[in-house]
């Protein structure tokens, strides 16, 4: 039976590269059978349920559950999350196409709850409690749990931002509502004019309900010991909201922050973006 990395595959589980290229075919048998000794193949024997077998037309191969725990000690957490995230994605926005989860977030919680005896069960606990309904991308993922260990409040997920002063409701890929400032991670297929002329309307929406933008590209999410991500540890907050910024919103600066600005303004680090730089600071 197909499973592993290849069953992960043939059910679309987001990868890390290394494992994205990995042509071993990974193929497992029930408990106590031979091992399987051949060229290419990668053999485990293991006992599964019923439930964690499918067919996909003439091929057998382990649930989208089951594949993703059994790559469990093999994947970073981040990669974990980013394949769980996948797994329970799901919303229904006024444009596109709804999104179904391959697995709802209750049923992934309930399998992993029944598991017993496996070596790498606490690790998928660990990736179950970071794991969040209606991200759209592995990106995204990466992106909110960076800002998450750089002490700042979550982040809603697939966040909509309604207003009377705008025509529909904008979604953000990540946003504080309470301090009204969201997270846009901008890939690849944001460089085309189609997705540019929408990504204009987002962005103008997005300032007239009076939230403030940070945009993420890939270069910056990729080196995060840069300036965009570097975040300081312990109790650090946004100053949203605390009126001391534009609008009472958020406190921003045009450019340029040294560290002796530490001595006279408690700043602890920031997100770069287009718009400017949000400021992080303690909130006594």
């Amino acid at each position: 039976m197909v499973s592993d990395e290849t069953a992960a595959r043939l059910h679309g589980i987001p990868l890390p590269p290394h494992m994205e290229t990995d042509d071993v075919l990974h193929l497992t048998r029930p408990a106590g059978s031979a091992a399987i000794d051949r060229k290419g193949v990668c053999g485990h024997r293991r006992r599964l349920l019923p439930s964690e077998i499918v067919q996909v037309g003439s091929i057998r191969l382990t649930s989208v559950v089951r594949a993703w725990m059994d790559m469990a000690g093999r994947m970073d957490l981040d990669d974990l999350v980013a394949a769980a995230d996948w797994m329970v994605s799901e919303y229904q926005r006024d444009f596109g196409e709804r999104r179904v989860p391959k697995v709802p977030l209750a049923e992934l919680h309930s399998y992993v709850a029944a598991l017993r005896g496996n070596r790498f069960l606490r690790r998928a606990e660990e990736a179950l409690e970071l794991t969040r309904v209606g991200v759209d991308s592995p990106p995204e993922t990466r992106l909110r749990l960076m800002m998450l260990r750089g002490q700042l409040p979550e982040f809603a997920v697939n966040c909509r931002i309604d207003s009377p002063r705008i025509h529909r409701a904008v979604w953000a890929d990540l946003g504080a509502r309470k301090y009204r400032v969201c997270v846009e991670y901008d890939g690849l297929h944001h460089l085309t004019p189609e997705q540019q002329a929408l990504d204009n309307e987002r962005d103008a929406l997005t300032a007239l309900a009076g939230w403030r933008q940070i945009k993420i590209n890939r270069l910056q999410l990729r080196q995060p010991g840069s300036p965009c991500l570097r975040l300081s540890a312990g109790h650090w907050w946004i100053t949203a909201g605390e009126g001391r910024g534009p609008s009472n919103r958020a406190t921003w600066a045009a450019d340029g922050l040294s560290p002796r600005n530490s001595r006279s303004s408690p700043i602890s680090g920031f997100f770069a973006s287009s718009a400017g730089l949000l400021l992080v600071r303690h909130i006594q």
